[in-house]
Order: structure tokens, then C-alpha cells, then sequence
């Protein structure tokens, strides 16, 4: 297995580093999935035990200036491995101002993703920071927990109201409850409830829109699209229905800490947000770039 990949320039490291940002606040660990072309962030949840999961894909060629990769095998050409988010966050800290970073798969005392930044320096002596990063390799028979998540079919989808403001009313409810009701229609309206013996507070939202979806692939029009495509696995109810009322509301109740998490974190800068909502079962919230995509699964209680 081999792994080396290079950044040149200072706005591709910029923006990889908020990504890695906004993963270091959702875990403190993951799995890094790295393919020819792609690179992925992964956190496999059990929905059942009422964990979170994230997928986070991003297009390799759209951040590295160079890009080589050799898997386990030709027919499985690519490499997984367990690391602690936040220390490539605190590592690529230290490269902000860098001429160059190079990120490579090293065998030093354990395997490291040992990440070099090439420092300005006013003499020819060039200022190299080196940060070697253990990793865990994750073997080939494992690797099927962390393909792309799927869900059942969603009930509604819509479009999120600019995440600044949504993060600050679920940071005044997190004051009031410990659970939140996420609950949306067809007709480009949300709401954000809490009900506990004491207070009920309901924040509305309208004329959100709804995302358009294409029945045959269960994928979103090339319009919205962007790097994403979803693939839904229960068949003909995974369109938002046009039998469906568009004014009855499907909702989640989630744990508001999860769902502040995933707000207070994003630092994507996102073209598009997004939320589907699983009747009573989960919300699975999508955040779209040209180059960027991020899907966090948030699971219902009871």
C-alpha cells in the first residue's frame, strides 16, 4: 500500500482544513477511506444504539495538486485507515501560511500519515514542520462497514434555513430540553419544537422549497446535484409522493446535543443544505459543495 498526496496551493489548503474542522467537532475518530479518486470521512453509527453516522466525500483532484495511490490490490485499489481527526486538524494549524504540504502513508513506529509543510523562510534554507500521525489500517474484511450509508425512504425533504440562524434557536432550546422535534412538509415549511411539562416553544420556518428528485434514480436533478448522488433502498415511496398531503408533516425527535453538534461544527460554507426526514425514525441532514459533500444521520428516540 502507498499513499502521497500534495497541496500547493494556500486556498485548497485552506478549505481542506476547515473540512477537517468541521469533522474534528462531529468525532474524535473516523475512518479515512481513500480511493483513486476520492477521499471520504467516515463515522458508521448503529442507528439501533442511537448513534450518529457521517459520510463525507471529497473530490481529490478539486484539493491535491498531486495525487498517488496504491491499495491492498488491483481489484480493491484503495486504503482504509482509523484516525483521530483532530490531530490532522491540529497538524495542518501549523501549515496555514505553507508554500506546499505533503500528506504520506509512513511506517514509523506504527503506520502514520506523516503530513510535511514546506514553511516561508527569508534565507534559501527551506523550513520543513513535520507532524507524523498514527493511524489504524483497517483490514480488507472490514471494509464494508464504511461504505456510503443508506437509509429507508424519506418522507419529506427541504431545503434548511441558513444554518447560523438555525444553530442559534437550537442553541436557546438546549436551555429548555434535551430533545428537539424536527418536523417538515411539503410545502417548504419547518418547524423546530420542544414540549416538556414546563414550556412548549415552536420556531416556524416557510417557503424553504423542497429539493427535486428524479424517480427513476432516486438521485437529485442535475440542478441541486452537485458531487452528490443518493441512493435510497426501498423502492417507490422514496420520492416525495405527489399523494402525499403537502401540508401534513413528517418529524423526528432527536437529541438536540446531536443535532447542536452538527451545527455549532459546520464550517463548509455550504451552496446548498438540506434535511430528509424519515417519519419518526431519523433525520438525515446533507450539506452540498462543488467539491464537497457532508451527510450526517441523526436517529429518532422515542
Amino acid at each position: 500500500m502507498k499513499f502521497r498526496a500534495k497541496i500547493n496551493d494556500v486556498g485548497c489548503l485552506n478549505h481542506f482544513t476547515r473540512v477537517l474542522n468541521t469533522i474534528t467537532k462531529l468525532t474524535k475518530t473516523c475512518v479515512l477511506r481513500l480511493t483513486v479518486d476520492n477521499m471520504y470521512f467516515v463515522l458508521s453509527g448503529k442507528a439501533a444504539s442511537g448513534g450518529v453516522s457521517m459520510w463525507c466525500e471529497l473530490l481529490q483532484v478539486n484539493f491535491f495538486d498531486e495525487y498517488q495511490l496504491e491499495g491492498v490490490s488491483a481489484e480493491a485499489n484503495e486504503i482504509c485507515l482509523e484516525v483521530a481527526p483532530e490531530n490532522l486538524s491540529r497538524a495542518l494549524k501549523t501549515a496555514q501560511n505553507a508554500k506546499s504540504v505533503k500528506i504520506k502513508l509512513t511506517k514509523k513506529h506504527c503506520p502514520c500519515l506523516t503530513l510535511a509543510a514546506e514553511l516561508p523562510s527569508l534565507s534559501s534554507i527551506s523550513r520543513i514542520v513535520t507532524h507524523d500521525i498514527p493511524v489504524d489500517i483497517i483490514p480488507r474484511r472490514l471494509w464494508h462497514d464504511f461504505k456510503e450509508p443508506t437509509v429507508p425512504d424519506f418522507d419529506v425533504s427541504i431545503y434548511l434555513p441558513p444554518l447560523k440562524t438555525m444553530k442559534s434557536v437550537v442553541d436557546r432550546m438546549k436551555n429548555l430540553s434535551n430533545y428537539l422535534v424536527v418536523e417538515a412538509n411539503l410545502n417548504g415549511e419547518m418547524n423546530l419544537k420542544i414540549e416538556t411539562d414546563l414550556v412548549s416553544v415552536t420556531t416556524h420556518f416557510s417557503d424553504l422549497g423542497n429539493p427535486p428528485w428524479v424517480r427513476d434514480t432516486l438521485q437529485m436533478t442535475s440542478e441541486d446535484k452537485s458531487v452528490l448522488e443518493i441512493f435510497y433502498t426501498e423502492g417507490d415511496n422514496a420520492i416525495q409522493s405527489q399523494s402525499r398531503d403537502v401540508e401534513t408533516m413528517a418529524h423526528a425527535r432527536v437529541d438536540i446535543r446531536k443535532l447542536q453538534q452538527f451545527l455549532t461544527g459546520q464550517q463548509v460554507n455550504p451552496n446548498k443544505s438540506m434535511c430528509n426526514i424519515v417519519d419518526k425514525r431519523i433525520i438525515h441532514l446533507i450539506l452540498l459543495q462543488e467539491d464537497a459533500s457532508l451527510q450526517y444521520f441523526i436517529p429518532a428516540v422515542a
